[in-house]
């Protein structure tokens, strides 16, 4: 089932944070491992190309810079499969899944400012004939999104989120080259560098100074988890007072198998403002951190649904510093390596 399990033990499991902020990272992993540094760039690359690895790049916070938005609709069933290819080719479009409620299509929309995210919403919303819930994040309490291979469900609490401090503009073309990811070279940062005109050292300096700050969660491989075995995945939504939220976000956030956490708007006909992610290893490990969660975080006297993913329709990385490229016809956003029924 797993081709490479042992590449993706050492390449994966130990590097998805505090990926090395050296002139020649792949040479310290290696040397760390136990192997050449040509054999690290290939199982990288072995790794991406299997799907199992997205790319090797930073977190950043919610208010680093740019842009995003969580959407749904409800669509026809009949209609599930056109519109979901008409939403996954916006190249905004980052996330598209079917979730199992009557708002059953949720992805999120990114771009490099708010007018933007709400113009390309109001196209797809006119090229679908569809509405959209619209509910920007207010506060992330836990978005580091990191799994331990070993296990069934993400093993212990990660870092609280924090106000971090965004991206200036004069770095912004160096955002965009970490949202896109390093390239597997054995001196990426001096690409980066000799790419932007500045020294090496300068590039690694604000990258350090970016995860001080906040502004990065983590550096590091950026994991898919349906390929990694993590096929199925539940958002629970609460409806809590405003004033009280908070206080249970961050209780959330403390709980060993939450893997994201975070409050949003609420919309017309959805009363919901408290969200919480669980991905495991089949849906009886979710369930069960689910409970255990709303139970820790004194949450069951509050009214919640659990929103299991059913079909994953596109999952890429965001483009909140980059140019959108070019959108993709609706029947290519459909193809095989984008459109993927998932464990139910």
């Amino acid at each position: 089932m797993d081709p490479h399990p042992d590449l993706r033990l050492t390449l994966l499991n130990p590097w998805q944070r505090g990926f090395p902020l050296e002139r020649e990272p792949f040479a310290h992993i290696a040397s760390i491992q136990g192997l050449t540094t040509d054999e690290v760039l290939a199982g990288y690359a072995r790794l991406q190309s299997d799907g199992a690895l997205s790319r090797i790049g930073g977190v950043f916070a919610g208010n680093a810079g740019g842009a995003a938005l969580l959407a749904a609709m409800a669509v026809p069933p009949e209609r599930l499969d056109a519109v979901a290819a008409v939403v996954s080719s916006h190249p905004g479009v980052n996330h598209n899944y079917q979730r199992e409620h009557h708002f059953n299509l949720w992805f999120v929309m990114t771009g490099q400012d708010d007018a933007a995210v709400r113009a390309a919403m109001r196209s797809l919303e006119e090229a679908t004939g569809l509405p959209a819930l619209q509910l920007r994040m207010q506060r992330a309490y836990r978005i580091d999104l990191g799994f331990d291979l070993r296990g069934s469900t993400a093993p212990a609490p990660m870092a609280a989120a924090r106000e971090a401090t965004p991206v200036l503009d004069a770095d912004r073309p160096l955002a965009a080259l970490l949202e896109d990811g390093l390239p597997l070279v054995p001196r990426p940062y001096d690409a980066w560098a000799q790419a932007l005109g500045r020294t090496p050292e300068s590039v690694l300096h604000t990258l350090q100074q970016w995860l001080d700050q906040g502004t990065v969660r983590r550096i590091g491989a950026i994991v898919r988890h349906h390929e990694l075995g993590f096929d199925a995945n539940a958002m629970t939504v609460f409806n809590i007072p405003d004033a009280q939220v908070d206080a249970f976000g961050e209780a959330l956030s403390r709980i060993s198998g939450v893997t994201l956490a975070y409050r949003r708007e609420r919309a017309e006909g959805w009363p919901y403002n408290l969200y919480c992610m669980v991905h495991g290893r089949g849906r009886a490990a979710v369930r069960d951190v689910i409970a255990r969660a709303i139970a820790e975080a004194g949450l069951g006297g509050f009214p919640h649904e659990v929103l299991f993913s059913c079909r994953r329709f596109k999952q890429t990385g965001p483009w909140r510093f980059r140019a959108l490229p070019t959108a993709t016809a609706p029947d290519a956003a459909a193809t095989p390596e984008v459109l993927d029924a998932v464990a139910g």
